[in-house]
């Protein structure tokens, strides 16, 4: 089978780090189809670097993103900036040319077999609907650590979606914990999401400040509120989560950031069906963590 896959990368500020992901790419034993980056007004040189490349790499196309909001954005994830520049660059592509759709961001250094291994997990198994690997990110020190998920989680920075798939959800949403929602919704429609812990990638996002970190946290938990998650789950997370640095307050963040969302009423996905579902399936995984050998599809 012939496999035809379509990235698109929503990028800014990535002068540091776009050259490693696009020669990652171009080494790939399985190249991609298409790879369309979109640069969203980045104000270092990722914008030239990328013409560089564009010249370089014949399944690169660089789009830049129409200015969407004036002067400086605190925390741009919270406004969905990142889905809609994804979103934009779709827009321009027929689905129908392609096996696959995959969000890549400006930061991941992907494996030369990466392609090729996902696509025959793919092919292997017709139900796995989303995929993608797991992500290590640089230390100070010189080493690596894991960022943990749950293995029916994909890492946000490198999804892949079977196209089907894709069409089924209906896309990504462009709100505050799509990639929450896209996962959620693709199990609804019976299709399997899975992160392969063998696929690992490095991650080149600088490690971030306190404050920083502890806001991120503070984001999840309010992706959790609008995702229906219940309010004994979040307390369990919260207390996994309080074991990351800063300890204790990286947990106390995220049960805030529910908690703040709760309190301001803030929107939740609109969609009886989806609560259900995402409370059945909570239900399910809580039970399972308290049953010994549950696995690690937590």
């Amino acid at each position: 089978m012939e496999h035809r896959i379509l990235i698109v990368s929503p990028v800014r500020n990535e002068a540091a780090h776009i050259e490693l992901v696009a020669r990652a790419l171009a080494a790939q034993e399985l190249p991609p189809a298409r790879w369309v980056v979109v640069d969203d007004r980045s104000d270092d040189d990722t914008l030239a670097i990328l013409r560089r490349l564009e010249t370089e790499i014949p399944f690169l196309t660089v789009v830049q993103a129409p200015p969407a909001h004036p002067g400086p954005l605190r925390d741009r994830l919270a406004l969905a900036v990142e889905a809609r520049a994804f979103n934009l660059g779709l827009a321009g592509n027929d689905l129908s040319d392609f096996t696959h759709v995959m969000k890549l961001d400006g930061d991941i250094e992907l494996p030369p077999n990466y392609f090729r291994e996902l696509m025959a997990r793919f092919e292997a198994d017709p139900t796995l609907g989303l995929a993608g690997g797991v992500l290590i990110e640089p230390m100070a020190d010189g080493g690596h650590r894991s960022i943990e998920i749950p293995r029916i989680h994909v890492h946000g920075a490198l999804k892949c979606y079977k196209r089907e798939c894709f069409e089924a959800i209906g896309g990504i949403q462009e709100r505050l914990g799509w990639d929450t929602i896209d996962g959620t919704y693709a199990r609804m429609r019976g299709y399997r999401t899975h992160s392969f812990t063998d696929l690992v990638s490095v991650h080149h996002r600088p490690i971030g400040s306190a404050d920083g970190t502890v806001r991120g946290h503070a984001r999840h938990g309010e992706c959790a509120y609008i995702a229906h998650y219940t309010v004994p789950w979040v307390l369990l997370r919260g207390f996994k989560v309080g074991r990351r640095r800063p300890v204790g307050v990286s947990g106390l963040a995220f049960v805030y950031g529910y908690a703040r969302a709760a309190a301001r009423r803030v929107e939740r996905v609109p969609d009886a069906e989806y609560r259900r579902f995402t409370r059945t399936e909570l239900r399910r995984r809580m039970l399972g963590a308290l049953q010994p050998n549950h696995g690690s599809t937590r």
